[in-house]
């Protein structure tokens, strides 16, 4: 069974970590009152999501520049052509929830400083009307990504324990 390359499992298991983090955090942050630590949580969060587009557009590059294995022949066409517009979606939504974040935050007037390093510029000029629209989105769209998260991870284990078919394993870390 091919396996994928090294680079491409290091950002697969960093953007899942971090995705997962960025998750749960957003989950605990947007039920707390305004506080010292949401306001923290809410910078880190930020952070995250800069950070996951950062690394999603190296992985996509990785992944055009290296590809992927191929699929084994026991799958039936319909199963690759799912997994293929899953990762697709996948691919799209990592990029759009940070991005549809950022223009949240800017239409909200509240800047980006990543790392509390540097600005980032404001892409939105504060727009109350606009706010709560890009809110929405934004919540939809981690929405949506969350249950497509759960599923690839359920298509995974069932490729796994069921098809043993050795899909799983071509993106575990070591050899």
């Amino acid at each position: 069974m091919q396996r994928y390359n090294r680079l491409s499992i290091f950002f697969h298991w960093l953007l899942a970590l971090l995705i997962i983090a960025a998750f749960a955090l957003g989950s605990i942050m947007s039920d707390m009152k305004i506080s010292p630590s949401k306001l923290q949580y809410y910078s880190w969060h930020k952070w995250m999501g800069v950070t996951i587009l950062a690394l999603v557009a190296l992985r996509l590059l990785t992944r055009l520049l290296k590809g992927a294995p191929a699929y084994p022949d026991s799958m039936k066409k319909w199963e690759k052509q799912v997994a293929n517009g899953t990762h697709i979606v996948l691919y799209l939504l990592m990029f759009a929830v940070p991005l549809s974040g950022y223009f949240y935050t800017s239409a909200a007037g509240f800047p980006v400083v990543y790392l509390g390093l540097f600005e980032l510029p404001t892409i939105i000029a504060p727009n109350p009307e606009l706010k709560p629209i890009l809110k929405e989105v934004h919540e939809i769209l981690t929405k949506v990504m969350f249950a497509l998260v759960a599923l690839h991870v359920l298509a995974a284990l069932k490729h796994h324990f069921i098809d043993k078919d050795g899909i799983f394993q071509r993106m575990l870390p070591g050899k």
